[in-house]
């Protein structure tokens, strides 16, 4: 929690004046029950009019310079509040995308929303509440018992015994419900996952019938969270019934206690007055402390959900600054070395039970193409995502270009390979701005020549500002096939050395799938290509073919020579083709 007050640096003129503000304005009302106990002794009873008035204007310009300052106060605690929170929600955001896959896998997106919204959100409020009250009350509420002292100490006595007594109502159930407050967010995030799943596959649970389980599972997941919350709240709610409780018995003793020395002439019915006055004014801050309590109760549980994502860090160190390699400046033999190289690589998921690959050892020349091919669940996408670093070997090393991916800076990676994933995923906004993620400063020609290449260039001519037409969010205005092909367009227009399709052909026909291989193979010879297919058709002219099956290579080789040796790609191609031959 102490890491996320750093935010409020960047606010110290706001942080000291809202306070500040909230002071002066204590003080002031502080002052209205001096003044109406001299309305009531002088004014009253001495049946002085004009000194009425004269109080009475003194009460009201009071209440307007009390006011004044209550709403600067307000401004510069607004202020400060939303500033935290813009800032902490784009630091959440960039540090949530400097995580590597691993983490992000392990958080959830659900839990990573609910961090960057809910959880931002109760910050905010407890932030600006914390700055409105936290000096403002406690300072009525023992200035109001000072006060009470100067009047008359006796009855004076009663705050001492009330205001230690409130305390323990008030801190004693705010320690109860901190942690219940943090159980309430981890339920939240439940709820949002749910949601959130249930959206995103709404059309798979709807095609197998199962709105009814899907509902009675959200139902069960929502009631855990409202019992939860209800629990937590009726906790909360025994402090305003309490602290009541307390200062009505208080107030009655006092009011018991005053009559007591009026009738002595101690003190006067108006120093009465003013004391019950004081009494009020303590149930009243008190009441807001205790409500700003729950507000920062909530707003520390959600702090420390946000901090223990903000000290999270990747499991992957990038390389900066690195030097230029000095024997590709020289020239020297580059044409020796592979594009790719996977040297007896191991990869095993975090939290799982086995690896998914194992002892994985190839090399790809520059300008081949290469097939990957295996059953479901075989590793071919775990494979790819190690090229670009997505995931880091948990044994062995993969180069590029000679060169341990772990040595590159992601930039320097990132321009070498194109990668082009199983899920076609466009962003709200025209295609243009789509395909220029590929290569900023790219021109007309360069986005023209990649779509034509992704076979994408019947479809967007035909639409309405062509390159400059609206894509709506996740492009649901397009087909899967035309999401495919313009996702390969994006990809094509940073003219990577090395392209990775991962079955990101999967919904075109096979005329349009044939005709976008011969187009990349016919775009430069150096470009490195890996085509990740559940169909043998799709890869059977590469160079070069790898066979997968249970993470592990059982077949490397040509089309005609894996199906003379290698039974599981006779089993896919057969299967495939329909064919009886056996090799």
């Amino acid at each position: 929690m102490r890491n996320l007050w750093v935010y409020l640096r960047n606010y110290k003129k706001e942080t000291v004046l809202a306070p500040l503000f909230k002071m002066l304005e204590a003080t002031f009302e502080l002052f209205v029950p001096l003044v109406m106990a001299a309305i009531i002794d002088q004014g009253i009873q001495g049946a002085n009019v004009p000194y009425v008035l004269k109080m009475g204007l003194l009460l009201i310009l009071l209440g307007i310079i009390g006011l004044v300052c209550s709403v600067t106060a307000q401004y510069f605690a607004a202020k400060a509040a939303v500033g935290v929170s813009t800032r902490l929600r784009h630091e959440l955001f960039a540090h949530i995308q400097s995580l590597s896959f691993t983490e992000i896998d392990t958080l959830g997106t659900s839990t990573m929303i609910t961090r960057m919204t809910s959880d931002v959100n109760q910050v905010q409020n407890g932030v600006n509440m914390f700055l409105r009250l936290f000096l403002r009350s406690p300072f009525i509420v023992f200035g109001a018992m000072i006060m009470a002292f100067t009047i008359d100490v006796k009855a004076a006595l009663i705050f001492v015994v009330a205001i230690p007594l409130l305390s323990v109502v008030v801190f004693g159930i705010m320690m109860l419900t901190m942690p219940m407050y943090k159980t309430v967010q981890a339920k939240l995030d439940q709820v949002l996952s749910a949601t959130r799943e249930n959206l995103t596959g709404v059309r798979v649970i709807r095609a197998f019938n199962k709105e009814k389980e899907e509902i009675e599972r959200y139902e069960e997941k929502n009631r855990k969270l409202a019992d939860m919350q209800l629990f937590v709240g009726r906790i909360s709610a025994l402090t305003n019934p309490v602290t009541y409780i307390i200062v009505n018995v208080a107030t009655i003793v006092l009011i018991y206690t005053g009559a007591v020395r009026v009738n002595e002439g101690s003190i006067t019915q108006g120093e009465v007055v003013a004391l019950v006055n004081y009494m009020s004014q303590i149930l009243i801050e008190l009441v807001k402390l205790a409500n700003l309590i729950i507000t920062i109760t909530k707003a520390l549980a959600c702090a420390n959900r946000i901090d223990h994502v903000l000290k999270l860090r990747s499991s992957m160190a990038w390389e900066q600054n690195l030097p230029a390699d000095p024997v590709r400046e020289a020239g020297s033999e580059p044409e020796k070395r592979y594009a790719v190289e996977f040297c007896h690589v191991h990869l095993a998921y975090a939290g799982a039970g086995a690896e998914s690959l194992s002892d994985i050892d190839f090399r790809v020349p520059k300008g081949q193409t290469v097939g990957i091919i295996g059953g479901t669940g075989s590793g071919k996408s775990s494979l790819v995502n190690m090229i670009p670093r997505f995931y880091d070997a948990s044994g062995g090393a993969v180069l590029v270009d000679g060169k341990d991916v772990r040595n590159y800076s992601m930039e320097e990676l990132r321009r070498k390979v194109g990668v082009v994933l199983q899920k076609a995923v466009l962003f709200q906004g025209t295609i243009r701005a789509n395909l220029l993620w590929g290569k900023q400063d790219a021109g007309e020609e360069e986005l023209w020549r990649a779509v034509e290449t992704a076979q994408a260039k019947d479809f967007v001519e035909q639409k309405s500002g062509k390159l400059d037409a609206q894509i709506a969010q996740g492009g649901r205005n397009l087909s899967g096939g035309q999401k495919q092909r313009l996702t390969i367009a994006r990809a094509l227009v940073g003219q990577p050395e090395i392209l990775i399709l991962d079955d990101s052909a999967s919904a075109l026909d096979y005329a349009t799938d044939a005709a976008l291989r011969k187009a990349i193979q016919n775009l430069d010879a150096d470009m490195t290509v890996f085509i990740v297919s559940q169909r043998a058709s799709s890869i059977q002219y590469a160079d070069q073919i790898i066979v997968l099956d249970d993470g592990e290579v059982v077949g490397m080789g040509t089309h005609k020579e894996l199906l003379a040796n290698c039974q599981v790609y006779q089993e896919i191609y057969y299967s495939q083709t329909g064919g009886t031959e056996r090799l």
